[in-house]
């Protein structure tokens, strides 16, 4: 099953993604089972981040060839760092490059997983049952000001910088799929899903020792690659058996 959230007459609502068709929800089916109260035709969807989460977990370091290529240490233990809402946007928003950005202006593709299920001291199996789906990442990073500053505040929350998307699949073995970044249709990378470090679940059962997750949280898992970007571009990202995350890049002032 593939669910989405999309604005239907400038109203954020849930929907059940079909061939043709988008199911208007009478609520999230994180907390139950919805009842349908309408549709909108997919080709005139305007499409939002698939959810909001309560807590926005991001792993680093996680493929072993990233690591290889940025020097850094292979990670002995799950670990997580934090994101920033505001920096979410939906599937065929612009990502906006502040005017201030000079240098490296890069895209990674991630795998998300969606939480299900309130989790508190997980074991694996636990972790595996708490995923509600998968949906797809796109961790747009300003490289300058990421080695400026002391923390990542704007090289990587800035507005518009976290696309994620089109919808949530509930229905695939995303550890077995092939992640594939694309620049104005031109392959730029790809690389397995699964060939982590550490997979969702070894994160969720180190993550829930100290806290605890709830339903809407997103951890996303980190990029094997990475790509530069320049206003003008169209970045998609494909993850297969989940769909295509698409964005337009433009400069600050110049969006349509």
């Amino acid at each position: 099953m593939r669910y989405a959230r999309v604005s239907a007459g400038g109203r954020a609502m849930w929907g059940r993604v079909g061939e043709r068709e988008i199911e208007l929800l009478s609520g999230s089916p994180l907390d139950g089972d919805p009842h349908v109260l309408g549709t909108v035709e997919r080709s005139t969807a305007v499409w939002l981040p698939p959810v909001v989460p309560g807590v926005f977990y991001a792993v680093g370091h996680n493929y072993p060839r990233h690591i290889e290529h940025t020097g850094a240490a292979t990670p002995e233990r799950p670990e997580v760092g934090y994101r920033a809402n505001n920096a979410l946007t939906g599937h065929l928003s612009v990502i906006v490059k502040p005017r201030e950005v000079e240098g490296r202006f890069e895209a990674e593709p991630e795998l998300v997983a969606v939480i299900g299920r309130t989790l508190r001291r997980a074991s694996y199996e636990e972790a595996r049952a708490a995923v509600f789906g998968w949906t797809i990442g796109n961790d747009i990073s300003a490289r300058t000001w990421q080695h400026q500053d002391r923390s990542f505040w704007r090289s990587k929350n800035s507005d518009t910088f976290k696309p994620m998307g089109p919808w949530i699949e509930t229905d695939v073995d995303a550890l077995a799929q092939t992640t594939t970044l694309r620049v104005n249709g031109r392959e730029r990378a790809a690389f397995p899903t699964g060939d982590m470090v550490f997979d969702p679940y070894d994160h969720l059962v180190e993550i829930t020792r100290h806290l605890t997750v709830h339903p809407g949280d997103v951890l996303w898992m980190g990029a094997e690659s990475t790509c530069g970007l320049e206003p003008g571009d169209t970045v998609e990202i494909e993850i297969s058996g989940i769909g295509v995350l698409s964005n337009p890049v433009h400069l600050e002032g110049n969006q349509q």
